[in-house]
């Protein structure tokens, strides 16, 4: 006679961990459904982060997991997803039709964090996510380029932009609203309320998830965003390099002044590849992200190379994500994105969009 029922397939799935969320698929709530019917077994999973990279390897553990109880059972497996809102500062408004604001930053220059940003909202996007990405940097944009786009936004009201679309990103950047050469000559004020108007005054279109690629830094900018932005978590990006993980770690204690969660670290250009020979060394020092990480207690997110044809990629207007999707840097950049969403998704939820607005009138 056949072990196979809902609770012994329940408790063989709990031995299947999400590497994405460290917890098991049964108890982080994926498995929403589990149906046995003589020798067929139908599971409904519904994920609240995109990780269209898993699903194939996921599905091939359920059925190897099932099989252990009856090698004759047949699986059906469904894997549908539903990314959720989550909760940010509190008194700050949320932005209409974005549901999580993630920011990347670094403490300082030179360490490619908007390469890093552009590509993890690709990576996102291609994890099955509807992705929006915003150039924070007012003085050096440089999503405008690495995007391919040289158009200006539409507005059909006056008022609000309408975002400009590259590879399926929603994008805005003040160097969409200037020549490319242009400096902005402006004082701290300007810049923090461009980056308001930027970003409040852009027709963003049922955003799962908006990058903003910020500054290098802890000034006005980042200032801004705590204070007025719902931010859902942030990205540090660093280098193995002593000098920007000194300053990367100036960029974690600012986050945790102004209360946004730390998402993890990301470590770029962790080795150099040899673009004739292949040959991987450390030439920036080693395993700096990871003991940041372990420092502080946050997330290690990932690491990605130093690989040239990352810059030439972004230098001709096709990021990485995009220019080789099923190379082995798109594959870092989206296994990156999946920890990121998945960390994500296991933080406290933000239900306001699902509460009526009270309004108290005096008659």
């Amino acid at each position: 006679m056949s072990d196979l029922n809902q609770a012994a397939v329940e408790s063989s799935l709990k031995g299947i961990t999400d590497p994405h969320t460290g917890r098991d698929i049964v108890t982080s709530k994926l498995v929403r459904e589990i149906e046995v019917k003589d020798d067929t077994v139908k599971i409904k999973l519904v994920f609240t982060y995109p990780a269209k990279g898993w699903h194939d390897a996921l599905k091939a553990e359920i059925v190897t997991a099932v099989g252990a109880i009856d090698r004759s059972a047949k699986v059906n497996v469904d894997i549908s997803t539903e990314v959720t809102s989550h909760s940010a500062q509190k008194g700050v408004q949320p932005i209409a039709n974005v549901k999580n604001i993630i920011a990347v930053a670094s403490g300082k220059g030179g360490v490619g964090k908007s390469t890093v940003s552009v590509n993890l909202a690709l990576a996102l996007s291609a994890e099955g996510a509807t992705v929006g990405i915003l150039d924070a940097d007012i003085y050096g944009p440089s999503q405008p380029r690495m995007l391919g786009v040289s158009s200006k936004p539409e507005s059909s009201d006056g008022k609000s932009l309408e975002p400009l679309t590259s590879y399926h990103l929603q994008a805005m950047s003040i160097g969409f609203l200037i020549d490319e050469e242009t400096p902005m000559i402006w004082r701290g004020p300007m810049v923090t309320q461009a980056l308001e108007q930027l970003l409040k005054d852009t027709r963003w279109r049922d955003v799962d998830y908006l990058i903003i690629d910020l500054p290098p830094g802890t000034g006005d900018t980042q200032l801004t965003l705590a204070q007025k932005v719902p931010v859902s978590g942030a990205v540090i990006v660093t280098t193995p390099q002593d000098i920007a993980l000194l300053d990367a770690r100036k960029a974690v204690k600012m986050f945790e002044k102004v209360e946004i969660p730390i998402l993890g670290v990301v470590e770029n250009m962790s080795t150099h590849i040899c673009s004739n020979c292949g040959h991987e060394e450390h030439i920036f020092g080693e395993g700096g992200g990871q003991k940041m990480a372990s420092d502080y207690d946050i997330e290690f997110l990932g690491d990605i190379p130093l690989d040239r044809s990352i810059r030439e990629d972004t230098d001709g207007g096709r990021p990485t994500v995009v220019a080789d999707p099923d190379g082995r840097l798109a594959m870092n950049y989206r296994e990156i994105a999946r920890n990121i969403a998945g960390r994500l998704s296991s933080r406290k939820r933000d239900y306001s969009d699902k509460f009526p607005s009270i309004v108290i009138q005096n008659n």
